[in-house]
């Protein structure tokens, strides 16, 4: 047992006990109160917070009073104070906000010791919807995808001898070691420079822009959108800040799975279509890959099969199969994801986290497997992988007694062998680290401000190289390439977007409406749009009568005055049972509080300048009594679909906060959502846990 209990220690935070590890929700996990501040420090992401930075940014200095500063809430991006948090730019600051506002939906207090001691990690009973399964599929990519692509391009680049001086290098040195059996020592050293002394990484990988580097050749490419306007994207995509293109082709990603399977289930077949298409049925409906509708069961019924439910008995079970492994699935990605961004933050840390201690812990471990190579002969290694999968494959009966007694024994073991809990103890995923990030502008009464917007179109140009994008090392060329051939792959062609590898794939991605069916899209529209604005209206009446759904839905469209009229960081316009006011953060009391006031001036001026004590709170609710948050959406989702396709108008989602008292709190109609939901969150002595 005193062994148990040292390796537990090792794993929990400081003065936590060692149940809680292993049983959660165990009385002794439970009998710690909650935290009320961020000065009480409950976890490592708390103390990093309220800790006295080396290197400063404006968000971090000391405000000299109770007021909260306004960083730039309704600035533009070049008059935000440069930087927000010290070490770190704004740009990389707003990536990761950006990206925590689209993964972050529903978020609970949890009791008792964390894993890593950082909170906000995914909880084992995390709740499915299909707009979730599409971010963590859209942050795979944006993270291990990208990445992995990355990887293999350098791999390109090497094999291909274009760079020849580099690769000789490479090659003589993998010839030494092989030549002497020395190939483990070899790749061990060389992961240890890599971790442990990062300016070696360029030297050894030089940089290059990702949609500049063919995977054929290794050598220079057009850009696949025709222009290199970003550097960290797959396809060289304009952005006007950055982060955008990476993250438009994420999305861009998920549409296009989804667009193929639907022309898969409708049974798009262009090769079949007749020559002669100027006026048949098909010019005049609109594709049905791009309506989606019930297009499988139509293609069902044109080739004579029976459609419906009730002739297929195989569509109710395989429906329910396949949604009940979305969950799993959609954990299992989110855990992938964590781990991969782990890794990526000690390898790379951020401020406030330590710059030195993770990566030396991972650099260690390579060194043990060096110091050990030295000793294990190849002999050793081939009959200790086949002695393992003997034992794998006959041993069975011997595995499941041993789990058994595990489980037994020893419940929820499998938590010690986590990664979060061993070798990347402390190390945050992006979500923690933004969390920390916002904690830290909290904690100085200077709010973060979000990220711009960008509303319009980024310009359609190639991007300045420098030598921070596009380097070589000794005297070879980048990528091998003559000023010439970058400065023809640098210029902009709009065709290159367009290409593809062959005519059938033309006629398989288009989407051919016809005139017909292009004047019937756009009487449908006006149709739904008419239709919309009559439901919009119809709510009005509702709520006048009493709808408690109707009042919800209220100002879930905000007129263009409402949108200009942007609040932050104190006051957030919004309605409450349909009434129009101003949720409000009060931050001058010990313990900060947050309320929402009818007070028509405070409406009307969009700025907290009278005294919280005349505004008149219909209700007061103190951060720390906080339980739970929820984003939840103004007009459900199938209506926001249609809303947004028909009106081309942005839905104001709303905030609902539960309290100790489990009373529940709906603020609706609110543009500045996202901005409000982070200062909650960030702001008090919580542990979170997502949901």
């Amino acid at each position: 047992m005193a062994m148990q209990g040292v390796v537990y220690k090792d794993l929990i935070a400081p003065g936590m006990e060692e149940d809680v590890i292993t049983s959660p929700d165990s009385p002794t996990a439970n009998k710690r109160q909650q935290p009320n501040t961020l000065s009480d420090e409950p976890t490592a992401s708390h103390a990093l917070a309220m800790a006295d930075h080396d290197t400063k940014g404006h968000a971090q200095l000391d405000s000299g009073g109770g007021e909260v500063k306004d960083l730039g809430w309704k600035q533009d991006a070049d008059d935000i104070p440069k930087p927000l948090v010290g070490g770190m730019p704004n740009d990389e600051l707003w990536v990761l906000i950006r990206r925590f506002n689209k993964i972050m939906y529903h978020v609970k207090v949890t009791h008792g010791p964390v894993p890593g001691n950082l909170d906000l990690n995914i909880a084992d009973e995390e709740e499915f919807s299909p707009d979730k399964l599409r971010a963590n599929i859209e942050r795979l990519y944006m993270t291990v995808g990208i990445g992995m692509m990355a990887f293999v391009k350098h791999i390109v680049r090497l094999r291909s001898w274009r760079e020849s001086r580099r690769t000789a290098v490479f090659c003589a040195a993998y010839a030494v070691a092989w030549l002497l059996d020395m190939i483990v020592p070899l790749l061990s050293v060389t992961t240890i420079l890599l971790i442990a002394y990062p300016p070696c990484r360029e030297v050894l990988f030089p940089p290059a822009p990702m949609a500049l580097v063919s995977t054929r050749t290794g050598g220079v490419q057009k850009p696949k959108a025709g222009v290199l306007g970003s550097t960290d994207s797959a396809t060289g995509a304009p952005e006007k800040h950055k982060g955008e293109a990476v993250e438009a082709e994420a999305s861009n990603f998920v549409n296009s799975i989804a667009s193929v399977a639907l022309s898969s289930a409708s049974g798009k077949h262009p090769q079949a279509q007749p020559a002669d298409q100027s006026d048949s049925p098909s010019s005049r409906v609109p594709d049905p890959t791009s309506m989606a509708v019930s297009a499988s069961n139509a293609r069902v019924s044109s080739g004579g099969g029976a459609a419906g439910e009730s002739h297929d008995k195989t569509k109710v079970p395989m429906e329910t199969a396949m949604w009940s492994k979305m969950r799993p699935v959609m954990h299992g990605l989110a855990d992938a994801t964590d781990t991969w961004e782990r890794f990526a933050n000690a390898l790379s840390p951020t401020p406030p986290f330590p710059h030195d201690e993770f990566r030396l812990r991972l650099a260690a471990i390579v060194v043990s497997i060096l110091a050990s190579s030295l000793f294990i002969t190849n002999y050793m290694v081939v009959k200790g992988f086949t002695l393992t999968l003997g034992l794998a494959f006959f041993s069975d009966p011997l595995i499941w007694r041993g789990l058994d007694w595990l489980n037994t024994h020893y419940p929820n073991w499998q938590k010690l062998l986590e990664l979060r809990n061993s070798i990347l103890k402390g190390v945050p995923t992006n979500a923690q680290l933004t969390l920390t990030l916002l904690r830290i502008g909290e904690a100085n009464k200077a709010p973060l401000p979000p990220p711009p917007s960008s509303s319009q179109p980024p310009p359609d140009e190639s991007k300045q190289i420098t030598d921070q994008h596009l380097r070589a090392t000794g005297s070879d060329w980048p990528l091998n390439a003559t000023p010439a051939e970058l400065d023809t792959a640098l210029h902009p062609d709009p065709s290159v977007p367009h290409s593809t590898s062959g005519a059938d794939i033309d006629a398989a991605k288009a989407q051919d409406h016809g005139k017909k069916g292009s004047r019937l899209l756009s009487f449908f529209k006006s149709g739904v749009k008419g239709t919309v604005e009559t439901a919009l209206g119809a709510d009005r009446l509702k709520a006048k009568v009493g709808s408690e759904a109707a009042k919800h839905r209220l100002g879930a469209i905000p007129t263009a005055d409402e949108e200009n009229l942007l609040s932050g960081p104190v006051d957030f316009k919004c309605r409450f049972h349909g009434k129009k006011g101003t949720a409000y953060i009060s931050a001058r009391a010990t313990v900060p509080c947050i309320a929402f006031s009818l007070d028509k001036a405070l409406a009307k001026t969009g700025t907290l300048d009278v005294e919280e004590t005349d505004l008149h709170p219909v209700w007061t609710v103190p951060v720390a009594d906080i339980l739970e948050l929820k984003k939840v959406g103004g007009l459900g989702w199938k209506a926001k679909l249609v809303v947004g396709w028909a009106l081309d108008r942005e839905v104001a989602d709303g905030v609902e906060i539960v309290d100790v008292k489990g009373e529940t709190w709906t603020l609706t109609a609110m543009v500045l959502r996202d901005e409000m939901f982070n200062r909650l969150v960030a702001m008090g002595g919580q542990k979170w846990e997502s949901w």
